[in-house]
């Protein structure tokens, strides 16, 4: 195979092989976060150049990718992701989550759960989930060596005690393989139950400070807890879509111009026209939540 059959996309075969054994390190140490020279892309760093890395590395011939930002498939981020990938490659892109192969995804696990031979790559702005407590790099590397996660589980207690409850909305702490403390992305709560025990492959690339980590298939993933104080996920008791009428998915609020009230809409577009094409909501259609 000629190198021009093999390269596809923005990255050269040696920034890619690379990029690959820095993922492959990271899916045999689930929750560790790996070092890689995060490479110049032509899309600003924070707006997804680590997932972007990981997706160009990973495609080869035969895939098929889908992007999707806070789980639509025509935002900004995700047509202008999939235009620079086509733009560079002979790549196919769907916005069915079921036929790709590869999806990069930007604040949001899509509601059909992934299966055995499907990657999901997460766009990360920080990946560090003791930032929030230590500023310093060095310092929360020792205390990643250590298992010493006493100052994250005083954020969680300070917030009970002040608020009342866990404040913490997007980018939940977790542990994974009762090891590693790690960042899910500024996902909802709602999607961090997915990534527990889940069949596809979860990739996470920082480009901005150059770090990969991953959550391979089966691998166990709890939510920083209190006995006292479980974790909770979003809910919309009495709510549905007002489009396919789901309540089994994440919602997202619109404001509703012509009536001027609020409505609800399901975040994953591609979940809502799914039902839509199936008649609407029922029971068995939805997510591993």
């Amino acid at each position: 195979m000629s190198d021009r059959a093999y390269n596809y996309a923005f990255l050269d075969e040696g920034s890619k092989k690379e990029i690959r054994r820095a993922t492959l390190k990271a899916a045999a140490i689930p929750g560790y976060q790996v070092p890689f020279a995060s490479r110049e892309m032509p899309i600003g760093r924070g707006w997804g150049t680590g997932g972007l890395q990981l997706t160009l590395s990973l495609l080869g011939q035969g895939d098929c990718l889908k992007v999707i930002d806070q789980g639509h498939d025509d935002s900004v981020n995700a047509v202008s992701i999939k235009r620079l990938v086509t733009a560079c490659s002979d790549i196919e892109t769907t916005e069915d989550s079921e036929l790709a192969s590869l999806i990069q995804s930007r604040h949001r696990v899509p509601e059909v759960p992934l299966r055995e031979d499907q990657i999901l790559v997460f766009q990360v702005p920080e990946p560090e989930p003791l930032r929030r407590v230590e500023p310093q790099e060095q310092q929360t590397k020792r205390l990643h060596a250590e298992k010493d996660y006493s100052s994250i589980w005083l954020r969680l207690y300070e917030d009970i005690v002040k608020w009342g409850e866990i404040t913490i909305g997007a980018d939940y702490p977790s542990l994974v393989n009762d090891r590693y403390i790690f960042n899910p992305s500024p996902i909802p709560r709602y999607d961090v139950a997915k990534l527990h025990n889940a069949e596809g492959l979860y990739l996470f690339g920082a480009g901005r400070e150059k770090k990969i980590y991953a959550i391979p298939p089966y691998t166990k993933v709890e939510p920083l807890q209190f006995d006292d104080y479980p974790f909770e996920v979003e809910r919309f008791d009495g709510l549905c879509c007002s489009a396919c009428g789901s309540q089994n998915a994440f919602l997202d609020e619109i404001f509703d111009e012509e009536t001027g009230t609020k409505i609800y809409r399901c975040s994953d577009t591609n979940y809502c026209a799914k039902v839509q094409e199936r008649g609407g909501y029922s029971d068995g259609i939805g997510t591993n939540v």
